[in-house]
């Protein structure tokens, strides 16, 4: 052990290893336990290092090493995850690709992002066919610095490098000389770039080290989520995003099994948990929870074994979801992107209410303050402001964008969220919504979150989304989109009186438009989609009516 590691290592709780390092230590101490479970596919922690080297060594054949960008372009597999711990293997940096960012975007994060080689698949997953789109993507680059396209499939595509000719491409690289590159790399090296969508602008490439990927996911593994090698933990998110990432860091520390999908679906999801006895789930977002909760075959005691579930939505949707599910102890978290994914989760003591209203207290090493959104100065206990972010956890920046890195990282080392918040007098995080999400209505500050959460105890309204809206009276005025529960029904009239008998007038939404799909990015509503879409119905009808008139 090096002496920066030993130095960063004095607490048990604060251990800092590289990425691959995970995967290997846990093949040492059992190699034959479970690592991955996918519905079609098993492999255990030794089966997966193996392929985890192999997957090195061709790289290494291909040219990559220290500092080399590797783009993963695939849904969920265990492809995926070899090429993860194939190139941090390497001193590479991994660069997840977001399956359903557009040509436009993807081409974007392959010349921004300086990708040396993209790796793909052939399968055409949710209508998503990713060589057509990544050719497309490259057809309209001048002049992209891609070196090579691996194409791990059953077809040859011209210009790119077949999975033979992949796998021969290691032939002349030996295990001893890519661990000796692993040896190499440093804890505070960056090991990976997760390209994170913005409102309008293309999405910004966020550079992490090992130390705030690694330790953030090991302490959140080790003191919240408790992990054992025991434990059998379901995500069905996608790996291009920190929600399923960071907790296999946590679950791989622990030599616990992960439970993967290549992508959501309820009916396989319900069996998955059933069949494979699954302790931990990490649904996470309302959209997947309820989806599974709302399902005709869904009873609680399906979820008798999951001992811990993580959801983040408005607390009257968590209190409600908790309810479904008695068997099991629901906690949320707070963190971003930019550092490290989480920076707290709620302890498993905490109280319903805690667990409802909070998302826990920071991890130790890390620093959070509330401060005024006017001043910068400080607020006291409870009261709103701007949640700002410092330690271990923060990123070290946009990648090729000092701007925008010097909005938000100041020269004291603070992260500037751009989420509104509060602090318990505990010291517990409150989360309010994203400064964009906080409208004003004739002057009155309105939290998105508030209405949202209030409609969530309407017995028909699913999941609610709520954004603000010019108004040639108030400036801005509240608009709720509304996803209804399976059976239910409700009207624009229903959902509005509903509001008005729990609101005050100014929080009441104007308008109430109902949904059945939501304009995702990774995992989150984009909201200024919904935005759009509203602006340009009422556009379209003042029109009319000035025709008319």
């Amino acid at each position: 052990m090096r002496d920066d590691e030993r130095r960063l290592s004095t607490s048990r709780w604060q251990e800092v290893v590289r990425f691959a390092d995970l995967l290997l230590r846990a093949a040492e101490r059992d190699p034959d336990h479970e690592a991955l479970v996918f519905p079609d596919a098993r492999l255990t922690y030794g089966e997966l290092e193996a392929r985890a080297f192999a997957a090195a060594r061709s790289l290494r054949g291909l040219g990559v090493g220290p500092g080399s960008h590797v783009g993963v372009l695939m849904s969920n597999s265990q492809e995926y995850v070899e090429m993860l711990f194939g190139s941090s293997l390497l001193g590479a940096v991994m660069v997840p690709i977001n399956s359903r960012f557009a040509p436009r975007e993807l081409g974007y994060v392959v010349e921004n992002g300086d990708l040396d080689v993209v790796v793909t698949s052939d399968a055409v997953v949710e209508h998503v066919d990713y060589v057509a789109r990544l050719q497309e993507a490259l057809s309209e680059l001048a002049a992209p610095a891609l070196r090579t396209i691996v194409l791990l499939g059953d077809r040859d595509v011209p210009g790119m490098t077949g999975r033979a000719e992949f796998a021969a491409a290691g032939a002349g690289v030996s295990d001893e000389g890519v661990l000796e590159l692993h040896r190499r790399t440093a804890v505070r090296g960056m090991a990976l770039m997760m390209y994170t969508s913005g409102t309008t602008a293309m999405p910004k490439g966020c550079r992490l080290s090992h130390e705030a990927l690694v330790r953030t996911a090991i302490v959140a593994g080790r003191t919240k989520f408790r992990f054992t090698p025991e434990d059998r933990f379901w995500d069905p998110l996608p790996l291009f995003h920190m929600s399923t990432i960071l907790p296999m860091i946590g679950a791989f520390d622990a030599g616990a099994t992960m439970l993967l999908m290549r992508h959501f679906d309820a009916d396989v999801a319900l069996r998955i948990l059933d069949e494979e006895r699954a302790t931990i789930s990490y649904a996470t977002f309302p959209a997947i929870t309820q989806s599974l909760l709302n399902h005709p075959d869904y009873h609680p005691d399906r979820w008798k074994r999951v001992r811990l579930v993580n959801n983040v939505a408005p607390p009257d949707t968590l209190r409600a979801m908790q309810a479904q599910m008695p068997h099991t102890v629901q906690i949320s978290a707070y963190g971003c992107t930019e550092c490290g994914g989480v920076v707290a989760f709620n302890d498993l003591e905490d109280t319903l209410e805690e667990r409802s209203t909070t998302c826990g207290t920071p991890f130790e090493g890390i620093e959070l303050e509330v401060r005024d959104l006017a001043t910068g100065e400080p607020v006291p206990a409870e009261e709103p402001g701007e949640i700002l972010v410092r330690g271990y956890c923060v990123f070290d920046g946009y990648h090729k964008d000092p701007e925008r890195t010097a909005e938000a990282l100041d020269a004291d080392g603070w992260f500037h969220t751009g989420d509104i918040g509060a602090l318990t007098p505990e010291g517990r995080i409150r989360y309010l919504g994203r400064t964009k999400d906080m409208l004003k209505v004739g002057g009155e500050n309105v939290a998105a979150i508030e209405i949202e959460s209030y409609l969530a105890t309407h017995p028909a309204v699913s999941i609610a989304a709520v954004v603000g809206v010019p108004d040639s009276k108030y400036m801005e005025v509240p608009a709720a989109f509304v996803e209804l529960r399976p059976g239910h029904e409700a009207t624009e009239e229903e959902i509005v009186e509903f509001c008005r008998r729990g609101l005050a007038h100014f929080k009441v939404p104007r308008h109430v438009r109902f949904v059945d799909e939501w304009p995702m990015s990774a995992t989150k509503v984009q909201k200024f989609r919904l935005q759009e879409r509203l602006a340009d119905e009422l556009d379209a009808a003042r029109q009319v009516r000035g025709q008319i008139s």
